[in-house]
This record gives structure tokens, sequence and C-alpha cells, in this order.
């Protein structure tokens, strides 16, 4: 456990190299913004602000994927600069043809749609702060590391050449076990740096969402975009569900119940009174037929409401009614032949339509390991955490899962999104494959669930 959080605290002082050296960038991309933003006057910034700010943005989005990458801090990106935007929107044909009037007012009204931007203000100023601030926060553990090198790896070899005026640290090292003593603050300097790293990496992810996140206004646009597509999609799949419903009951149960009036309307037949008088002896032969569909009955009625289970079963399985979203994903690992390890860790019931959707999607996930994968071993996590119901299920496979090559995985980011819930898939060619699916809702009471514990 120590050898790989020294390994994670390495790699997080890497990475905030990395960000310390990318700062002089950051500031150097800065400085010719501004530069263009102060020839603007004379004319000469209409024709250098478009690239600059193209520039500025191509550095901003790649700390929000370090970000996203590095510390799990999801930024969310501005709009596209609006000079990219009305490039893209002006037609080729007019392009050509405009006259040289036009062509010379073109950088004008590039400059002016970036300067009206909101998103270039934004990253503006984090251009400005993070080689300040953000550059100055990376540099701790950076600075820790290199003091503690000096002291543990050069101090012993150059102290006598230093004189009696040689300090390290608040340790004056002028004898062999002062020089001991600086070797051993060195070592504990790299050992708190290598530990610091990693939260001034993940410090400085929601340092850099709170700058480069899009503006308020793109968020709730965004916002009301997804809503819609949300509203439109679970309208869509409540028609779907609908039709399956009826066909069901149309194609399965119903079928039988017509045939179940069918069969008793013969045995009626068979036993009832056909002669002049109403009255006439039933045979042997009679009674052996009633009943021989009688019997026929019984079957038909049986499968008839076996079709009425599986089409409950399809819309709320008692068991997750009943028991709760736990059990019931235990319920269906039993039903799986695979290796199929269930972790539940729920304080309490969830909404009912959120455990349907995490219900139905795990089951459509083990379908698919079972199906594609070539897996022999599944493990799913259940937790409640932060008022999100987190949902991790990771298999053995071959890997190389595409949510584009199929419905399975579309038909749940559909479920989820429902819900505003998302599903994010980590699956390399070789393996493993893990789907994380993350479902904002809050427990129902703080009372102790069935769904505790491990299968």
């Amino acid at each position: 456990m120590g050898g790989t959080r020294d390994v994670r605290g390495g790699l997080a002082l890497g990475r905030c190299q990395l960000l310390g050296l990318a700062g002089f960038a950051v500031a150097g991309v800065g400085a010719l913004v501004i530069g263009a933003l102060l020839l603007v006057p004379i004319g000469v910034g209409f024709r250098l602000l478009p690239p600059a700010a193209a520039a500025l943005r191509r550095l901003s989005d790649r700390y929000r994927s370090w970000a996203a990458r590095w510390t799990d801090t999801a930024i969310s990106p501005p709009e596209p600069l609006a000079d990219d935007r009305a490039e893209r929107a002006e037609p080729a044909e007019r392009a050509e043809r405009a006259d040289g009037a036009e062509r010379a007012e073109r950088p004008r009204r590039r400059a002016a749609a970036v300067l009206g931007d909101e998103g270039f203000w934004r990253d503006l100023r984090w251009a400005w702060l993070e080689p300040w601030l953000g550059g100055l926060l990376v540099a701790l553990p950076l600075a820790l590391v290199e003091y503690g090198a000096f002291g543990a790896l050069v101090q012993p070899f150059v102290w006598r050449h230093l004189g009696d005026g040689n300090w390290y640290a608040f340790i004056p090292v002028r004898s062999t076990p002062t020089m001991l003593a600086a070797l051993a603050l060195g070592l504990v300097f790299i050992a708190a740096g290598l530990r610091l790293a990693p939260r001034v990496l993940a410090l400085h992810g929601r340092w850099s969402r709170r700058l480069l996140s899009a503006p308020r206004s793109t968020e709730l646009a965004r916002r009301v975009e997804r809503l819609t597509d949300i509203r439109d999609e679970a309208l869509d799949a409540q028609a779907a569900e609908l039709r399956r419903i009826e066909r069901d009951l149309h194609d399965g149960a119903q079928a039988r119940l017509v045939a179940l009036g069918m069969t008793l309307d013969e045995a009626t037949r068979l036993l009832g009174a056909d002669s002049a008088d109403g009255t006439r002896a039933i045979g042997d032969d009679d009674i052996s037929a009633a009943r021989a569909l009688l019997l026929e009955v019984r079957e038909t009625s049986a499968r008839a409401l076996q079709d009425l289970r599986d089409l409950v079963h399809g819309i709320q399985p008692p068991v997750l009614a009943d028991r709760g979203l736990g059990d019931a994903v235990r319920s269906l690992a039993l039903d799986s032949f695979l290796d199929v390890h269930v972790e539940a860790r729920l304080p309490g019931r969830l909404p009912a339509a959120v455990e349907a959707a995490a219900y139905f999607a795990v089951g459509e996930l083990l379908t698919n390991a079972a199906k594609h994968s070539g897996a022999r071993e599944v493990r799913i996590a259940l937790t409640h955490e932060d008022a999100r119901l987190r949902v991790t299920v990771a298999d053995d496979g071959r890997g190389g899962a595409d949510p584009s090559g199929g419905t399975g995985l579309q038909g749940v980011r559909r479920r989820l999104g429902t819900f505003d819930g998302t599903l994010a898939l980590h699956s390399p060619r070789g393996g493993p494959t893990t789907v994380t699916l993350e479902i904002p809702c809050v427990s129902s009471s703080p009372k102790t669930s069935s769904c505790s514990g491990t299968v």
C-alpha cells in the first residue's frame, strides 16, 4: 500500500511540474491577447485578436482535459468562440463572392464577435490568475521535494566544504550528527511533498473549475436543452413501453384467455343437451373428451397467469418492490450463469422509479457481459453518497465495448437520462470493462435496508 501511495504521489508530483511549466505558456498567450486588445484602437488588433483568442481557448481546453483526467473534476466548457460560429455559419459561396470592402470588414466583425463572447473574458481572467495563484499552488509540493532532495542527497557530500555558516532549515550543519539530522529532515520534506502532491492537484482542479467553467447563462441554456431532450426521450420511451405491454397482452395472455373460453365452450357442448326433448345420455367418450378439455383449460389458464406475471415482472419486479434494490440485484446475480459478486451499501430505500431504472440497467449490463464480453466474473457495487446512487459493474471480459455498436448501452443511457443520470464506460481492448452509473436521488429514510452486505 505504501509503494502504491508513493507511485501516485510521484505521478501527481510530475503533473504538478507539468502544470508549473504550462503556466509560462498561459502567461505568454495571455500577454499576446492583451497586446492584441491594446492594438485594437489602431486597427492592427482586429486581425490579431481572433487567432490569439483561439490559441487561448485551445490552452484552456487542455487544462479542462487535464482536470478531468487527473482529478475527475468535470469542467463544463463554454460555447465555441463566437468568431468560430460565425465562420461556420457563413456560406462558402458568399465568402467566394465577397468583394474587397466586405473582406476588409470581416476582421472587424470577427474581433467584435470575440469581444462579445463571455467565455473569452473568462478565459482571459484565468490566463492572468493561473500563472500566479495556480502556479504558486503547484509549486508547493515541488519546493518541498526539491528542498528535501538537497538536504538528503546534497548536504551529506558538501557540508564540509560550506564552512560553519551552512544551515539547512533550522539545523546548523557543522558536524556528522547535524548532517544526519539534515538528511532525516530532507527525507521528511520529500515524503511531505509526495504526500501533498495529490491533494494539491485536486485543489488545483477545483480552482480551475471555478475559473474555467462555462458562464451560468450557458449552463442554464444547456440545462434547458438537456431537459427538453430528456422529456422527448421519456415520452418516446413511455409510448414504446405502452406498445410493448399492449403487444404482450394481445399476443400472450389475451390469446390464451380466448383459447380458454373456446375450450370451455367445447367442453360445455359435450356435456350439454342436444336432443329434441333437451336430454340425452352422456357417454363415456363425451366424459373423457370433456375431461381432456378441462385439463387443457387448466394448463392454458396457468400459462396465461404466467404471462401476466412475466408482464408485471417486466414493469416492476416484485422483489424490487418488496425488498429493495440491493436484494433485487442479488436476484439478478443468482439468475445469471456468470460468477456475480454484489456489494450493496445503501442506507435505505430509494425512490421507486430510481430503483427500477438502476435495476433494469444492471440487468441489461449483465446480459451484455454474458452475451458479448466472454467474461467469467462480474462485480457489482451499489453505493449512495452525496445524494447520488452510484452503481459500478465490472467484468473480466475481453473489453472493447462500444456504445454506438448496439442499442443496449444506448437504452441504458436513455433510461438514466430521464433522471439526469450519467453512464461512464471504460472498456479498453483486452479488458476489463467497467461501467459506472450515477443517478441523483435521496434516500427515503435512514433506516437500515436489507441491501447491506455482499453476495
